[in-house]
């Protein structure tokens, strides 16, 4: 199986952290595709480099831009990049327009969706969010929701309960999975004074 990881901001970065590490430890066949939504070093590399994760295979350059300018780009881009790698399923996370374009783009060319972060809502349309995370569900052939309730917002909205996948948060698994990592750097305590405590 060839998994394509669709990612292109920081929170994206930062919750995808666990699922790619789990790809390599099984030991799949995985590429991320980046497009760069956002692009400052502070925003993108410095999460790469931090987490110890490996460069994507393809970045699409994408920047700023109004939401329309920001997902055409993307579609063509995605679009391009998954006819020539012909993945057996996608994977995005969240509600950005990387997720919208990333899930929209594979649904177009017959390529299973896998939708991280599902059936969360504001119930307001008036947020660009929430109209990228209704659509992403609504196109997903595999939906991970994090809560019973986020299950439940999916069950009622129509979905298949053989499509819903009760996952929990990727937050949470990138906060313990790279606990180690931050304490290791351990620069914060000693800048604020503070003594460290972990508890389990």
């Amino acid at each position: 199986m060839k998994v394509a990881v669709i990612l292109g901001t920081r929170p994206e970065i930062i919750k995808m952290s666990p699922v790619i590490k789990e790809l390599e430890n099984q030991n799949l066949d995985y590429f991320i595709l980046h497009t760069n939504q956002h692009y400052s070093s502070k925003m993108d590399r410095i999460f790469f480099e931090q987490l110890n994760l490996p460069e994507p295979k393809y970045n699409l350059n994408i920047g700023s831009g109004t939401h329309a300018e920001e997902t055409g780009k993307m579609l063509i881009g995605i679009e391009k990049i998954l006819m020539k790698e012909k993945p057996d399923i996608v994977l995005v996370e969240g509600d950005t327009n990387t997720v919208l374009a990333g899930a929209l783009a594979a649904a177009k060319l017959g390529i299973k969706v896998g939708h991280l972060e599902a059936g969360l809502r504001s119930y307001d349309r008036q947020m660009p969010e929430e109209i990228n995370r209704i659509l992403a569900d609504h196109c997903s052939d595999l939906l991970f929701g994090p809560t019973l309730k986020s299950k439940q917002t999916l069950l009622n909205e129509g979905i298949l309960e053989s499509k819903v996948f009760l996952t929990g948060n990727t937050m949470v698994d990138a906060v313990c999975q790279n606990l180690e990592i931050a304490t290791k750097k351990g620069i914060t305590h000693s800048k604020l004074g503070v003594k460290q405590k972990i508890t389990s």
